[in-house]
């Protein structure tokens, strides 16, 4: 089985032979999982109410709802492509952010060119936001970010936020993702000062302002005490 990341992907067109033509080549493509194959906007919409998709290949001239209005209803999928019959569209639907924008008959080299482009910008993405981590001495953090590794002072973070498998380090200046989950990362001795005040938060001890019963005060940060770490905080000096 490959490990190579997959993205989900929707296509809706109200035409059942451009929608099948849409379909068979995007199955060319292993790093797309088609997760639904709709005619119609509407359709499209309730079941993308149930799910998260990562890319839209949709028809632009449909009834009821057209892709325009589509797109601008799910701007939280970053990948549009638009594939239509109508050149005229194409500026209105870059103002829709569309990541591409495709001109049936759909040409196979072109519809290569748009699937290079949206597996490069996953890429990059990936890269971009997710930083693997290596610790250092007992006083520094490395952060490595691709070739680059970034080394951080410990005493400069300020919090740590959990983002499912990853956690997010705020330092005093910006912020980095690392692949590793918050508990995983308070378990290493370097993170020993940290502490944790919420199923998603551990804060670094000195930077720590003002406690009440629901709240963490930490420069110009507010963060919320979990239920179950009340009792530390209240035995915190």
């Amino acid at each position: 089985m490959s490990d190579l990341p997959v993205y989900r992907c929707v296509i809706v067109d109200d035409d059942e032979i451009d929608r099948l033509t849409t379909l068979m080549y995007a199955r060319k493509y292993p790093f797309l999982d088609i997760v639904g194959v709709f005619g119609s906007a509407t359709e499209a919409s309730a079941a993308l109410q149930q799910m998260q998709v990562d890319v839209l290949l949709s028809d632009i001239d449909m009834p009821d709802v057209s892709g325009l209005e589509f797109r601008a209803r799910m701007m939280q999928v970053p990948v549009c492509i638009f594939v239509t019959a109508y050149p005229d569209y194409a500026a209105e639907s870059f103002e829709l952010e569309a990541f591409d924008f495709l001109v049936k008959p759909i040409k196979p080299e072109r519809f290569a060119y748009a699937m290079q482009r949206v597996q490069h910008y996953f890429e990059m993405k990936r890269k971009a936001e997710l930083f693997e981590y290596s610790l250092g001495s007992e006083s520094t953090v490395f952060i490595k970010d691709g070739h680059q590794q970034i080394k951080l002072n410990l005493h400069d973070i300020v919090y740590l936020e959990a983002l499912k498998d990853y956690t997010r380090i705020v330092t005093t200046t910006r912020k980095y993702s690392v692949l590793s989950s918050i508990g995983n990362l308070l378990l290493e001795k370097a993170f020993q000062s940290f502490l944790r005040i919420h199923r998603s938060y551990a804060v670094q001890r000195h930077y720590i302002e003002r406690i009440t019963p629901q709240e963490v005060h930490i420069g110009s940060y507010t963060l919320p005490v979990g239920r179950s770490f009340k009792n530390t905080l209240a035995n915190l000096k």
